[in-house]
């Protein structure tokens, strides 16, 4: 009930991005290649920020 209110962090809202983008990239991957590919990619860039974020915090 605490956490109702909390905001959710960069990393929280980023990870969530990239989980969406690589459910989207294995359902495509059945019919489009190409398209699933392209979100894989995408999914990747996420995760660079998300690891360069962790990075930050850690220093």
């Amino acid at each position: 009930m605490f956490g109702l209110f909390k905001k959710k962090s960069e990393v929280e809202i980023l990870s969530a991005q990239y989980k969406k983008l690589m459910e989207e990239s294995y359902k495509l991957s059945h019919s489009n290649r190409k398209a699933s590919d392209f979100k894989r990619a995408e999914a990747e860039a996420i995760m660079d920020k998300i690891e360069n974020l962790k990075k930050g915090q850690q220093s």
